[in-house]
């Protein structure tokens, strides 16, 4: 019996040559077979006289006109588990909404970061480019996408782009920026990193690829084996700057044909050194044939299929000779065969298991892939389900096996296409594990059960290898996270599409209530917050009358205090002036006597009698001690009018002529 690594590339080779599509049925007729590769093809092809189109390697090969529809794939295990919501695929449409797209635009030294809707055209990035860059759109050539060059009126939502993309800009009509010296343009040109767009020319599959300029070629060489499974040795490669070719190397290789395409040499020489353009350039690597290819294709034989099968096993011991890999049989690599584990065998950190597992999917099936959250499962569920209500989305879990049957076609054909892609990165937080490893089997056993409970662990348990491929699709619940499905590997894109989609209607429903829930506890907590707000404005604002009201009354109180002791001060130096003065003459006197008679502001009259030799200050004390000091009054006569209170107060009024009597009157000084 096939080991789980063999029959995979059994089953990927079947699929390859006889066109079914449909995994359960081509799994049965392997097995009705014993798992014999040859003897399953001849019992299909003479079925019917249909004419397939090998995609691998261009050729037509024989075989029958398969009908998916007349091969139903057999149901899947139901499980009675309570956890689990059965799901209805439902073909209803749900409208999409513009997303947000993240571009990281690097030009030269420069990194741009643009964000916009993915209703925008890719001119409008050009434009906002031309702003940041200072480089008309005329000269700008915006590169890395992964469908080719794209036209300026193209709308970014039909290229189908995940959230996060990397361009870079091109201006060839624009000079490099000039260097001081060799030297200095090396060392600078070591600082640079190097995007390598490298195109697989037999599968027309294009990889973006970066490296520092200090990286050497022989890097660049065993990456590209990573990625295309072609051996360095039998690299082929066009594009390459003639400073990075090795010319006796080239003319051993090429059998002395000037301009063919180059077997890369000179493997140690770093990028820096090699003469590719910065900061991108573009490259074309295939695989060399073989001479007894050569030789075959010159005596233009068909080969049989049944010749496979007589072959001696010797002769695929050698295959890597004549530039075939182990694991590649009739132009189909399998990707299992790689020996990198998905993750690594007793993951102590989640992130930094998620991190090898991103990148190790992405070496076996592309960069088109789900965009895998880096995190603990926790955090995914932070992320996912523990935000305000209209950010929430669904989890979905990626369970992977390598040694199960169906990992690589679900990987290469269903999880990557573009589609699936698209659906999940606009509605899904993906998290993914590996099984593979028993220990981290158990450890993912031992978070489900306490994140979901005992139910669904045990049928997580109880699941067989070749059944999984799983993805477990979660939506979180108030109190609970619910299972709403779990969709096993031996799907279709289409079944697993509107499997995703059916389960997006029930999280819509359920975010709706949760939005019109959340909407109506805001409004309350508003209401409330407005309500706690005026009443503390209201307290506010009585304590600020109260305050004011008691300064008020506290600076009356002062004020009051200050004019009664203006008014005792006053009083006082009234009393003592009019205890000074003189007592007032009689009419009849020895001495002239002078009759003053003044009025005061009010009309009232002030009459007395002085001696004419008594001097001016004391008529002043006199007024003052009635309550009109002199430094507030002045006393002014009539005839002539003159401000008495400007006369020397040491004068006698016969010097002054206020005798034998006078009138005068107060009035007050400005």
């Amino acid at each position: 019996m096939a080991s789980n690594m063999d029959r995979e590339m059994i089953l990927a080779d079947f699929q390859a040559c006889t066109g079914i599509e449909n995994i359960d049925e081509a799994i049965t007729l392997l097995e009705q077979n014993n798992w014999d590769l040859v003897a399953a093809i001849n019992g299909v092809i003479p079925q019917e006289n249909g004419i397939l189109q090998s995609e691998y390697g261009g050729e037509t090969i024989p075989g029958p006109a398969f009908n998916p529809a007349s091969h139903p794939a057999s149901a899947p295990t139901s499980s009675s588990s309570s956890a689990f919501r059965p799901v209805m695929p439902s073909r209803q449409i749900v409208e999409r909404q513009p997303r947000m797209l993240d571009f990281r635009v690097e030009y030269r030294d420069r990194n741009v970061d643009v964000v916009l809707e993915d209703t925008c055209t890719v001119g409008e990035i050009k434009q906002i480019l031309e702003n940041e860059l200072q480089i008309p759109v005329s000269k700008m050539l915006l590169k890395g996408w992964k469908t080719g060059d794209v036209e300026d009126s193209t709308v970014l939502k039909s290229l189908h782009l995940p959230k996060n993309n990397s361009l870079y800009v091109l201006t060839p009509d624009l000079p490099p920026p000039s260097s001081s010296s060799h030297a200095g343009a090396l060392q600078e040109s070591l600082n640079q990193n190097f995007m390598l767009i490298i195109t697989h020319r037999e599968v027309q599959r294009e990889y973006n690829l970066n490296f520092s300029g200090s990286s050497t070629i022989q890097e660049v060489k065993r990456n590209v084996y990573d990625l295309t499974s072609i051996p360095v040795r039998h690299q082929l490669w066009e594009g390459w700057p003639t400073s990075a070719t090795d010319d006796s190397f080239l003319s051993q290789e090429l059998n002395g044909k000037p301009g063919a395409s180059s077997t890369f040499g000179h493997g140690y020489m770093c990028l820096a050194e090699s003469g590719l353009s910065y900061p991108c350039h573009r490259l074309t690597v295939g695989r060399r044939s073989s001479p007894a290819q050569t030789r075959e294709q010159s005596e233009e034989q068909i080969t049989d299929v049944h010749m496979v099968s007589d072959s001696d096993g010797d002769d695929f011991e050698d295959a890597t000779e004549f530039g075939v890999d182990d694991g590649e049989v009739f132009g189909m690599a399998s990707s299992a065969l790689r020996k990198s584990p998905m993750m690594p065998e007793n993951a102590e950190n989640e992130g930094d298991a998620l991190l090898q597992f991103t990148a190790e999917f992405s070496s076996r099936y592309g960069d088109c892939h789900p965009v895998f959250f880096i995190g603990s499962l926790e955090a995914a569920f932070q992320e996912a389900f523990y935000v305000k209500a209209r950010d929430r989305k669904l989890l979905a879990i990626y369970l992977h096996h390598d040694e199960s049957v169906l990992t690589n076609v679900f990987c290469s054909q269903m999880l990557c296409a573009e589609s699936i892609v698209s659906y999940l990165s606009q509605n899904f937080i993906t998290w993914a594990w590996d099984l593979t490893k028993d220990s981290n089997r158990a450890r993912f056993l031992t978070m489900c059960n306490r994140h979901f409970g005992s139910v669904v662990a045990q049928t997580i348990r109880t699941q067989k290898t070749d059944q999984f491929p799983l993805f477990l699709i979660i939506m979180g619940k108030r109190s609970s996270n619910e299972v709403l499905n779990v969709i096993q590997g031996n799907t279709t894109v289409d079944e697993l599409m509107m499997r995703l989609m059916a389960a997006m209607e029930i999280f819509t429903a359920q975010q709706q209530e949760d939005i019109k829930d959340e909407d109506e506890r805001e409004a309350r907590e508003n209401v409330k917050r407005e309500q706690d707000e005026a009443y503390r404005l209201s307290l506010e604002a009585d304590r600020a009358k109260r305050e004011a009201h008691e300064r008020e009354m506290a600076e009356q109180f002062r004020l009051e205090q200050i004019r009664k002791e203006q008014e005792e001060e006053r009083e006082a130096i009234r009393l003592s002036l009019e205890q000074a003065l003189p007592p007032e003459p009689k009419e009849e006197n020895a001495e002239p006597v002078s009759k003053l008679r003044i009025r005061t502001p009010s009309g009232e009259f002030l009459e007395r009698r002085f001696l004419a030799s008594n001097k001016l200050q004391i008529v002043f004390d006199f007024v003052a001690s009635k309550g009109f000091p002199w430094d507030e009054y002045k006393l002014l006569s009539t005839f002539p009018r003159r401000d008495v209170t400007q006369l020397d107060p040491n004068k006698s009024l016969l010097e002054v002529k206020l005798f034998p009597q006078e009138t005068l009157f107060l009035e007050a000084k400005e």
